[in-house]
């Protein structure tokens, strides 16, 4: 697929000063190195008032591609926007918790430092992964070595990833058959 890389999409559509009241924060695939060509670009937001946001992104957004929005209707209630722009598909995701709380940031964080700690022989199994169609969060899981239907859910478990230390994200990455 011919697209721009991502940095430029989001340079070019101006959507991190668009949003700045709400602390966006780029998150997703494609800063992680670990893109395929149908990745989007996930843009992780906190917006204390769903009613505003909507508001804010139709105003913006609503003119481009593809462009839908919703709202889960349990938990905090996120917005969910997506559009076309730039020749890559965006969703913001908008919670009135803030980012760095959020699970969508917290993945992000604890895959980067995986692939930190892993080095290109772990982010080389991550990407073969990716190309035999495992989503993002289960395709770590994978590659380290748990199962989930042994080891619980994936997302879960890539979350309770993040509270450990680099040590024990290292000692995890050898038993796995990296570092």
């Amino acid at each position: 697929m011919n697209r721009p890389h991502y940095s430029h999409a989001i340079q070019r559509l101006g959507i991190l000063e668009d949003l700045i009241a709400y602390d966006p924060h780029v998150a997703g695939t494609p800063p992680l190195g670990v893109n395929t060509d149908t990745s989007d670009i996930d843009i992780l937001c906190c917006a204390p008032d769903a009613d505003v946001f909507l508001d804010t992104i139709v105003s913006l957004y609503s003119n481009h591609a593809g462009f839908s929005c919703w709202q889960w209707v349990s938990g905090e209630r996120p917005l969910i926007a997506n559009f076309h722009a730039e020749g890559w598909e965006f969703e913001i995701y908008a919670s009135p918790q803030p980012v760095k709380q959020q699970a969508g940031w917290r993945h992000f964080t604890i895959e980067q430092r995986l692939l930190a700690l892993g080095g290109e022989t772990f982010k080389a199994k991550i990407m073969s992964l990716r190309s035999e169609g495992y989503k993002t969060e289960p395709a770590f899981w994978a590659a380290l070595g748990f199962a989930s239907h042994t080891h619980g859910n994936a997302y879960s478990g890539m979350l309770e990833l993040c509270n450990d230390t680099d040590e024990a994200l290292v000692d995890r990455l050898k038993q796995a058959g990296f570092v």
